[in-house]
């Protein structure tokens, strides 16, 4: 049997960061990226992490994620702490400035979920995610294995 699930992720990726993109232009977005925003939204939801986590919580590697973090700082959306507990571990916060992008960001997220899922009922919606997740979870455990 030939699949094309790696190959549909993939242009899937590609489309709906171009489109992200132009939805975040469109909002009058320009404090960040697509990619940068992926940061923000990880944050937001948990702020004050350990470099190593948000690396493993956003997907990306570490020196990939480092670079992406100096032109962060650089445009005051966060700023780097040393762990109180172990000062070689550097901590992730937000800025109050990145704080007050949340809502934007917010609704340019949910007009893309309306993209990504228009036309599904809830029930094709719940089992793409699970097979999603499940995709993501055999990954992940292969790369631990590496």
């Amino acid at each position: 049997m030939e699949t094309r699930g790696g190959f549909l992720i993939s242009q899937i990726k590609q489309i709906q960061g171009r489109i992200f993109g132009r939805l975040l232009t469109e909002a009058g977005i320009d404090e960040f990226n697509g990619a940068q925003g992926h940061i923000l939204y990880v944050l937001w939801q948990e702020d004050n992490l350990p470099i190593v986590e948000l690396a493993g919580r956003t997907g990306l590697a570490k020196t990939t994620l480092t670079g992406m973090l100096d032109r962060m700082e650089s445009l005051g959306h966060i700023t780097r702490c040393y762990d109180p507990k172990d000062r070689r571990r550097i901590r992730i916060r937000l800025t109050e400035n990145a704080r007050r992008l949340e809502g934007k960001y917010k609704e340019v997220s949910d007009e893309m979920s309306r993209l990504f899922y228009k036309g599904f009922t809830d029930d094709e919606i719940l089992s793409l995610d699970a097979g999603l997740e499940r995709i993501l979870k055999n990954l992940e455990e292969e790369e631990r294995r590496i």
